[in-house]
């Protein structure tokens, strides 16, 4: 049951136990087997200007566009590294920044959080780093930080983007129709959220698709991630 009645015989929500709010996320790093995150800094500028030559890559990125030069860059930079909602991160593999990701709309009251402003180079998009950094900061998320709520949201017609949602273990939970207008455009919003009840199990399949056993001498996986999630999820 995931409701309560109240003395007047109304149905309410179960009692939340959670001291709140809950803590702001420092901004520190998180180590992985095959990536770090770490706080973004005007130090990754030219990592990142140079990951990311597709300006494809840009197209769903709220109202940023491709950088035009290595200043812009370290300007961008610059500005996102201060920002402390979104909370910016730089991905790195074998010390070279590839990506960046976010978490934003921080609600310690409500113990929700997103990561969001995901930008991963061609050279990380489908890697175990990929995945692991996404792992990384959920489990930062759930256990450091004890928040109820980790959501995704995007563009509806971003199909990588829901596609990756799912792969990861996000339930889809609607579509908020015209609700941004961003680069001149509509955006209808797809939504998506894990919460912490559902983090353990997630959490084991997480850790059984990343582990070295996994992946045969070719680095092909054995078992997807999909289907352990979906084990995972009964």
């Amino acid at each position: 049951m995931d409701h309560r009645l109240n003395e007047y015989g109304q149905p309410i929500g179960l009692p939340v136990d959670l001291p709140l709010p809950r803590p702001l996320p420092p901004h520190q790093a998180l180590q992985g087997r095959y990536a770090v995150l770490e706080p973004l800094s005007v130090d990754h500028a030219d990592g990142i200007f140079d990951a990311f030559t597709d300006p494809a890559g840009w197209t769903y990125l709220g109202e940023e566009t491709p950088f035009e030069d290595r200043q812009q860059a370290h300007d961008w930079v610059a500005a996102k590294a201060a920002s402390r909602d979104p909370l910016f991160f730089a991905v790195l593999v074998d010390g070279r920044a590839v990506g960046f990701l976010s978490l934003l709309r921080i609600n310690p009251q409500a113990a929700s959080i997103e990561v969001g402003f995901i930008h991963f180079s061609p050279a990380l998009q489908g890697t175990r780093a990929a995945t692991e950094v996404q792992y990384l900061l959920m489990r930062h998320v759930f256990e450091d930080l004890d928040y109820r709520r980790y959501e995704w949201k995007c563009d509806a017609l971003n199909a990588p983007s829901r596609r990756a949602a799912l792969r990861l273990g996000f339930t889809f939970e609607g579509v908020f129709r015209q609700a941004l207008v961003y680069k001149g455009r509509n955006r209808d919003t797809a939504w998506y959220s894990i919460l912490d009840s559902e983090w353990p199990a997630l959490r084991g399949a997480y850790e059984t698709w990343l582990a070295e056993a996994n992946f045969d001498k070719n680095t092909r996986q054995r078992q997807s991630l999909g289907t352990l999630i979906g084990a995972a999820k009964g």
